[in-house]
């Protein structure tokens, strides 16, 4: 069913972006301390709010509103309404291009609510696609402080503030991004664009609010989204090397391994604490911890519809895997590394599994080597695509659709391509994309003729 492309194959396994094998490790680290910026972490303001929603607080008022030259063509922030055609799992699709030159490995693609498509580049700059072209100025440049040395290193995550395009609100024109810096340490950041140019961030407005140190050079997870509780989600990794010699992914003291829940918007230029995350009260846990047992989380998405959560986390030897959680879900779930590998015990035939939320999907080594991260589709223009998630494998270069069925899910491999896919992206309008890592090229996911 699948083509390899053996010997490209075998290159690409060794230049792996999200790497899932071994990496010769140096000498055994210390757990490195965490840093927070500013340095002290806001003391958690718990409320009586028990609702999986909780409201947001109201910003700071010694933060000020940035004016933001509005761009062209703004889209409204709110998704269509759904089709009325009943959803169900397709069977085929086809990829259209949308650009098939300039850019050079694609790590990301999203929208900052309007038509046009914000690119990043591993090297650390973000690109614009508008109607089909790649403009020539950068949107940020900030190659002189990230660090791209390993494959997995670099600009990784970009996401806009739900309130970037509301002309006077507190957090307009701002953004958030994941980096990898010179030493290989990892950067959670937020970015203003000029108030006179919707095509030109400026690269001096950096607030840094997170940094963790990086024992290994591998395993940054990178993922950032908002959620529809308005809240920022980051992923990261779990510290790297191979076989979480950390063994980070089961410990709550260590933000490595997992899915953070920030609140970005209570305190000027700072994140606090969610008052329902669920280790907040936990003694010895980071209470920015949203979800546990990742060890490389390659994209997450959650679905515009119904607000569920797909984290796709890059597999050790043998198994890749994507796990889900519902949009009422209290957060907490431990998702298995390094217990599990995918719904298999890790190097063991039997392991303790209470308390472990296992994958809705997972394949093997001999499809593939390391997951990447799609969406559901929730665009108009092909209503047969509606409410089916799409997930792929960076080497294989396969799509596979999940489509929920009861209690079960439905995932069948529907496209076998020649690409190196290091990520999808959604558009405002809920159009779907993916990129080819080496040639730069960008794909719009479309049915099949």
């Amino acid at each position: 069913m699948r083509k390899y492309k053996s010997a490209l194959f075998l290159l690409m396994a060794g230049l792996l972006l999200v790497g899932c094998g071994e990496e010769l490790p140096p000498p055994t680290p210390t757990q490195q301390p965490i840093v927070n910026s500013p340095a002290a972490l806001p003391t958690p303001i718990v409320t009586a709010a028990e609702t999986a929603t909780p409201a947001i607080t109201p910003q700071s008022s010694e933060a000020t509103a940035v004016p933001v030259a509005s761009p062209p063509e703004a889209a409204t922030e709110e998704p269509a309404e759904p089709t009325a055609v009943p959803s169900s799992p397709v069977s085929s699709i086809s990829l259209e291009p949308v650009l098939t030159a300039g850019l050079e490995k694609v790590t990301s693609i999203t929208h900052a609510f309007d038509e046009r498509l914000f690119v990043l580049e591993q090297v650390g700059l973000i690109r614009i696609v508008e109607n089909g072209q790649l403009l020539d100025q950068p949107f940020l440049d900030i190659t002189d402080r990230v660090g791209s040395f390993s494959s997995e290193q670099g600009l990784l995550g970009l996401a806009f503030h739900p309130d970037y395009a509301t002309d006077g609100a507190i957090m307009a024109g701002q953004f958030f991004v994941n980096y990898t810096d010179y030493s290989g340490d990892t950067h959670i950041s937020r970015f203003t664009v000029m108030p006179d140019d919707p095509y030109r961030a400026d690269p001096r407005s950096e607030v840094e609010y997170l940094a963790q140190d990086q024992p290994y050079s591998n395993h940054n997870g990178g993922s950032l989204a908002f959620g529809p509780d308005g809240y920022l989600y980051a992923g990261l990794g779990d510290g790297g090397s191979a076989n979480d010699p950390l063994l980070a992914g089961q410990d709550l003291s260590t933000l490595l391994g997992k899915v953070l829940r920030l609140d970005v918007d209570s305190a000027a230029d700072a994140y606090t604490i969610p008052a329902d995350n669920p280790f907040i009260d936990t003694p010895e846990a980071r209470p920015e911890i949203w979800a546990y047992g990742l060890r490389n989380p390659w994209r997450f998405s959650f679905d515009r519809e119904t607000g569920d959560f797909y984290i796709a986390d890059v597999g050790q030897n043998t198994w890749e895997e994507i796990n889900f959680q519902t949009a009422a879900g209290p957060g907490g779930e431990n998702y298995g590394w390094r217990i599990m590998e995918g719904s298999h015990c890790f190097e063991a035939d039997t392991c303790d599994q209470t308390g472990l939320t296992l994958p809705i999907f997972d394949y093997d080594h001999s499809q593939g080597c390391s997951v990447t991260g799609g969406y559901v589709y929730r665009g108009q223009m092909y209503p047969d695509l509606w409410g089916n998630y799409f997930v792929s494998d960076y080497c294989s270069g396969i799509i596979w659709r999940l489509f929920p069925q009861g209690n079960d899910w439905l995932a069948d491999a529907i496209l076998d391509t020649d690409h190196t896919i290091s990520t999808f992206g959604e558009d405002v309008n809920g159009e779907l994309y993916v990129a080819n890592y080496w040639s730069g090229a960008i794909y719009r996911i479309v049915p099949a003729d």
